[in-house]
């Protein structure tokens, strides 16, 4: 009596698959699949894996693992799913994607996430695949585990002509550093106002493809606001630019580096944000947060100089916290007296968040040298204190 009704199918974990694999084989009435939490070696993945029909009426398949499962074979879903608009893979490994998504034309959402070895797909790979989807608006594309050296040596040089995503507005990456300039060398995103870049640390970071993406991409040559953040086993950056409507700062581009000791941050931090930092005109506002912890930190002050070196345009420079003051204000004073305006030459006013504590001792010393060394060059820096706890 029941018509032939769009199917819908939901799993989450083990359950009894029996009506699911019999829906699946409805494959001109399956709309949308969700597989949450695939168990290792599970028989209902295997089974619409090997399904090798296609899917005419599928608009939305997710599929999702924390365990290692096979890899989708070439012909999943017969290789065709035309009307797709939404595929997310977490965990997942389809290194022939391609052949897939060649048929979905109409595709919005691709998000291919914690990509296992046995499912990396290469930058020459990828970037003829985003190339068909000329529709796609989010894209995220993260990996497990950072490439090998090996794998780092065959990078190409930029092509002469780009792919142009014309309606991309959300991109996400989490890999190498080199495999993301592999692509962005070779796109061009006139609309995209959302990004965030993870890297996995390493030693050297070479980022000179990255620089010209950001350069001639409009949304970042407005940015306005820059807040640094180190924690316990990342440092993230983000950028920002001016809301005029709201006073508020609406985010373009977040960084962020895997790597834990503050010293090591620092260095990463700082190769990534000088190529590219200095050519972002409207950079005027700058804040720092070190979590308040006991571990003393042992940071020379050529680290801190070359962390803020690239913040050339900055006007407004903000040290969030009480450790972020006791750390940083020592090695202002031995910038100043070095090179008086060689770091942060366009400082106006330097706030210091705390929660009712003030600077004392050789940290007052600090401040009070860097203040009159400016002054004295015609630098001037005004001081002013927020107490974190009266402002709530």
């Amino acid at each position: 009596m029941w018509p032939e009704l769009p199917i819908v199918i939901f799993v989450n974990g083990e359950e009894d698959t029996t009506n699911v694999i019999a829906a699946l084989r409805q494959y001109d009435r399956v709309c949308k699949i969700v597989y949450q939490k695939v168990p290792f070696q599970d028989t209902l993945l295997k089974e619409f894996a090997a399904i090798d029909e296609p899917f005419p009426a599928l608009t939305g398949l997710e599929l999702s693992t924390f365990q290692n499962v096979p890899v989708l074979p070439d012909s999943f879903l017969g290789g065709s799913a035309p009307r797709l608009r939404s595929l997310d893979l977490y965990g997942i490994p389809y290194p022939s994607i391609g052949n897939l998504l060649s048929s979905t034309t109409n595709l919005v959402r691709l998000f291919l996430r914690c990509i296992p070895h046995s499912g990396y797909i290469s930058p020459e790979t990828i970037v003829p695949i985003l190339s068909t989807l000329s529709r796609l608006e989010s894209l995220i594309l993260g990996f497990q585990h950072p490439r090998s050296e090996a794998h780092r040596g065959t990078r190409h040089p930029p092509p002469l002509s780009r792919v142009v995503l014309p309606n991309l507005t959300f991109l996400y990456f989490k890999g190498n550093i080199e495999y993301l300039e592999d692509v962005l060398s070779q796109i061009e995103t006139p609309l995209l106002d959302e990004t965030e870049f993870c890297f996995f640390n390493q030693l050297v970071f070479d980022t000179p493809l990255l620089a010209h993406f950001i350069r001639r991409t409009e949304t970042f040559m407005k940015i306005y606001a820059a807040r640094v953040e180190f924690f316990d086993s990342t440092v993230g950056v983000t950028l920002s630019e001016r809301d005029e409507t709201d006073d508020n700062d609406g985010e373009a581009l977040e960084l962020r580096i895997s790597c834990k000791s503050l010293d090591w941050q620092l260095s990463a931090v700082a190769q990534v944000l000088n190529t590219f930092l200095p050519s972002l005109p409207t950079l005027e506002s700058l804040g720092i947060e070190v979590p308040r912890e006991d571990q003393q930190y042992e940071i020379e002050v050529t680290q801190w100089q070359e962390f803020l070196n690239p913040f050339t345009s900055v006007k407004d420079m903000t040290l969030e916290s009480e450790e972020s003051v006791r750390l940083i204000a020592p090695a202002l004073q031995e910038l100043a007296g070095g090179g008086a305006t060689a770091v942060l030459p366009a400082l106006q006013n330097l706030f210091l968040k705390t929660d009712g504590w003030q600077p004392s001792g050789p940290v007052k010393e600090a401040i009070e040298q860097f203040i009159s060394t400016r002054q004295l060059h015609d630098h001037p820096v005004t001081v002013h204190y927020e107490d974190i706890k009266s402002e709530g």
